[in-house]
């Protein structure tokens, strides 16, 4: 059975669809999700199920959300492999003695059809640093997320997908946890 990660999107936030994570793990486990994991209030959830398309399963999430709580959340859901993946292709590699708590990552809900690069350029500050590869976005913005205007409205915007953003550091306890999973389930 594999380990899946799952992200809600704009959950806990400012007061707005608010869900507590002992909830959102009975909802997961609920639909028949095993050894259920929520890391920090934001919406992240490692969680264990039949191997199935990770769109399906986000799909199954926001539909059970709405069940629940009468409000529309939407869910990104990557595998262990993803997650290893995107760590793997982390970009500013070379410049890595640079501070990470400006290093975000920014998860798209399918590969964009088209890239404005222009539209980048034009919200990128002059320190910040943005790649896309795939359905991810790489973001080194050293004066922090709360000043950058690549927001996920932003690339939900110009990219016409559904983003979501986490931070570095929880990129990789998300991914850490993961592989201890499957280290655990013999996988």
């Amino acid at each position: 059975m594999p380990t899946y990660i799952s992200m809600l999107r704009g959950i806990n936030v400012g007061g707005q669809k608010l869900i507590k994570m002992d909830v959102l793990k009975n909802l997961y486990e609920s639909l028949g999700f095993e050894e259920v994991i929520t890391y920090v209030q934001s919406g992240n959830v490692i969680f264990r199920a039949e191997a199935c398309n990770t769109k399906l399963l986000a799909e199954k999430l926001s539909v059970k959300i709405k069940e629940v709580f009468d409000f529309d959340v939407e869910v990104i859901v990557k595998t262990v492999d993803d997650f290893q993946l995107i760590v793997d292709r982390f970009p500013f590699k070379s410049d890595f003695d640079k501070e990470t708590s400006g290093i975000y990552i920014t998860f798209l809900s399918s590969v964009p059809d088209k890239i404005d690069r222009t539209a980048l350029e034009i919200k990128r500050s002059e320190d910040e640093e943005v790649v896309i590869f795939n359905d991810v976005v790489y973001l080194n913005c050293p004066g922090g997320y709360s000043k950058t205007k690549l927001t996920n409205n932003f690339f939900e915007n110009k990219l016409k997908v559904v983003a979501t953003t986490r931070n570095w550091k929880t990129v990789n306890a998300l991914l850490g946890i993961s592989l201890r999973k499957y280290q655990q389930n013999g996988e």
